[in-house]
């Protein structure tokens, strides 16, 4: 299973119904450097493994999720292609979340072949860098939004290598959750990714939260330097930080900046008016999504995986973040007459703090069983029908631009066994 691209030559392996092909790298950058075209390799690259992780702390949302256990490096900027037999299948790019600060497209949790082989679509995972090292803003060394560039280098490695794998870079749809879903919004409100996916999925993104206005942006770097010990005009310094060093200063400033009800992360987007705009909710409600066909939802109990047994935090959260931006943004692409697909996921298992919380929609688009089989939000409850229900919707808008309800209603997820 040797495939070629611009790089070189790689070979996958046989994952049940699918080629798989991990770990191939789409692009290099030095600390804080813009993303660049990977280095070529000769010979031929064996893709038989997801690459590391960028480096990261641990996951707040561990308790909901599980723990994950990837190698990390700063050289993680790699993607994973699962792809059916054939040619010409519409291809889904999934942008993982985990605030800007964890995460990575090579977990088992996101695993593509059972959706690819079910589909017929080709699915790409990829990583991007995080945290300080993919979002800090400090004139003179970095402007922020590393990590969103990696997405755009991502996706136009998609565009120019995809064809030969069997996808058709005409007929890409990128889906994103949590942060993902940020970041795809993001996209829309700038210019950098135009032309490169033609519709969009966007889950659970915490839409109230605004990319930081740049001088705040610079005002946490300030901060961080100071954890690091590093001083006045002498910020370059920062690139040469071992990068574990580099990550505790970073939880030292995340401990100062967070409030009670503040999920927001110290190191985000940058709105810098080019590749994010200040507002992007209302800069693509205003300007539309420039022929980008839209399915856009959130879970019932979204801040649930935050403060599970605090209902009034839950609630305030929910509506704050989630709830209201989005249906903002629906109503202003409607009054455009660009309506969007809408759902909300209200399926949770009967037992168990959680409720239908953040992240719980995502056993039932990628992965498999084992990967999600000791999930503490799912309490080992992972309903085939559902499953099928939503694999299914995603599909049907991947493939035909209808995941299979009226468009401009909300479609509720309600599976059996929600109380």
């Amino acid at each position: 299973m040797i495939v070629e691209i611009a790089s070189g030559r790689v070979s996958g392996v046989s994952d049940g119904q699918v080629g798989a092909y991990l770990g191939i790298p789409f692009a290099r950058a030095t600390r804080f450097g813009p993303p660049r075209a990977a280095t070529p390799w000769p010979g031929v690259r064996e893709a038989i493994a997801p690459g590391p992780a960028a480096p990261q702390p641990p996951s707040r949302l561990a308790r909901v999720m599980g723990p994950d256990t990837a190698p990390q490096s700063e050289d993680c900027l790699s993607l994973n292609v699962w792809a059916p037999a054939g040619s010409g299948h519409p291809v889904l790019v999934f942008v993982h979340g985990g605030g800007f600060l964890t995460g990575s497209g090579g977990l088992a949790w996101y695993d593509g072949a059972e959706f690819a082989a079910q589909s017929e679509v080709v699915v790409v995972t990829a990583n991007y860098r995080l945290g300080a090292l993919g979002y800090l803003r400090l004139p003179g060394v970095c402007e922020g939004n590393m990590g969103l560039s990696d997405t755009v280098a991502a996706l136009n490695w998609v565009r120019e290598n995809i064809s030969a794998f069997g996808g058709d870079p005409e007929r890409v749809t990128v889906a994103g959750q949590s942060a993902g879903a940020t970041s795809i919004l993001a996209l829309l409100s700038g210019n950098c990714a135009r032309g490169l996916f033609r519709r969009a999925i966007v889950q659970s993104a915490p839409l109230g939260m605004l990319p930081a206005a740049p001088d705040v942006a610079s005002e946490i770097a300030g901060i961080l330097l100071r954890e690091l010990g590093i001083g006045p005009g002498r910020a370059e310094r920062i690139i040469d930080v071992p990068v574990a060093r580099l990550l505790a200063a970073q939880g030292a400033v995340a401990r100062r900046t967070a409030g009670p009800t503040n999920p927001v992360p110290p190191f985000q987007l940058v709105a810098d008016g080019t590749i994010v705009a200040a507002d992007p909710v209302e800069t693509v409600g205003r300007r539309g999504a420039d022929r980008v066909e839209i399915l856009m939802g959130t879970t019932r109990d979204e801040a649930a995986a935050f403060f599970a047994g605090d209902r009034n935090a839950v609630a305030t959260v929910t509506d704050r973040m989630f709830n209201e931006p989005s249906r903002q943004l629906a109503k202003s692409l409607t009054d455009r007459g660009e309506p969007p697909w809408l759902y909300r996921f209200d399926w949770h298992p009967g037992a168990g703090p959680f409720g239908a919380c953040h992240c719980i929609e995502l056993p039932f688009l990628l992965g498999h069983a084992a990967a999600w089989r000791r999930t503490p939000m799912l309490s080992g409850v992972r309903p085939a029908g559902l499953l099928i229900e939503v694999r299914g919707a995603w599909t049907g808008f991947v493939r035909h631009g209808d995941p299979g309800w009226t468009r401009g209603t909300t479609h509720h997820f309600v599976g059996q066994a929600v109380q």
